[in-house]
């Protein structure tokens, strides 16, 4: 049976279905619900008298002829995509929908400052932002990019340098000190109530402190483990215990007392923020335009 134009945005639908295998993510990506994806899907298996996905409570595999028809047009719809954003290039004002993957800090120490203005200069362009620690595969969770530390950048995308590197220092607040005491080297660190942290990898962070030529890497105790930058702050503003993390997350709460550094002469330098994305993709030119915003207003410096 010969395909309909009307078919054109459930090929679409049925691609975001091949990638994520998953239908709740299939159908973020594509700004619908997961039961208009499915009723499309279901339309579109009847009309070819085929089908093309197996779903279980567990799992969403495609069918050989699934497996199929998502090689067949998988390139082709990639290049229809891609020209469309090529338009953008001869429109006085762009146009599109960008998907951003980042980290919770970075959404609103790094995004946040600039979106009034990029939401002021290109009004037609959506952005799409998805906060989220975890790291990801950009490419197959359908993203046009991800934000992360420089370190944590995969090695096969292309990145750039959104901000300038950090100093990560241990901070705590004045009760948890006046309970406590406060470490006079990073050894005692050990016998503290450490916040811990978890990578986006779902790796336990060790912390890094250095003094010139010695350093410490420490897998420090503690009871609670956080994956967020935003929780890890407000338990210590409880007096929860120790946290390390970027200077510049917490300069507000220092400047008011709430945290105070500690150990302050082991502070660690680490990269900052980069925007990474596939060389295989045409980047969007609205994607373009947010770092070109971003590195013109260096809300984290450069």
């Amino acid at each position: 049976m010969p395909f309909r134009r009307s078919d054109l945005a459930d090929l679409s639908y049925f691609l975001a279905i091949a990638r994520h295998r998953n239908f709740r993510k299939a159908a973020t990506e594509m700004g619908v619900s997961a039961s208009a994806l499915s009723h499309s899907l279901r339309g579109l298996e009847e009309r070819l008298k085929v089908r093309l996905v197996n779903r279980t409570n567990r799992s969403v595999t495609l069918t050989a002829a699934g497996d199929d028809l998502h090689e067949a047009i998988r390139d082709p719809f990639t290049a229809i995509h891609e020209a469309e954003d090529r338009l953008n290039l001869h429109r006085d004002a762009p146009t599109g929908r960008v998907r951003i993957n980042v980290p919770d800090d970075a959404a609103t120490q790094l995004l946040a400052p600039v979106l009034p203005e990029f939401v002021a200069r290109y009004p037609d362009v959506e952005l799409d932002i998805c906060v989220n620690n975890a790291m990801v595969d950009v490419t197959e969770e359908g993203f046009d990019a991800g934000i992360r530390f420089g370190g944590t950048v995969p090695e096969d995308m292309i990145a750039q340098r959104l901000s300038a590197d950090f100093n990560w220092i241990i901070a705590g607040s004045p009760a948890y000190f006046e309970r406590c005491g406060e470490p006079a080297h990073p050894e005692d660190l050990m016998r503290h109530q450490c916040i811990r942290i978890r990578l986006g990898n779902d790796r336990m962070y060790k912390w890094e402190l250095e003094r010139g030529e010695e350093a410490f890497v420490l897998d420090v105790p503690g009871g609670v483990t956080v994956n967020n930058g935003g929780a890890s702050r407000a338990m210590a503003l409880q007096g929860l215990g120790l946290i390390y993390i970027a200077e510049n997350c917490i300069g507000d709460l220092i400047a008011q007392g709430r945290l105070r550094p500690t150990l302050t002469e082991w502070a660690s330098p680490g990269p900052g923020y980069f925007i990474y994305y596939s060389g295989r993709r045409q980047v969007p030119r609205g994607l373009r335009l947010l770092v070109d915003l971003i590195r013109e207003l260096r809300p984290l410096g450069l």
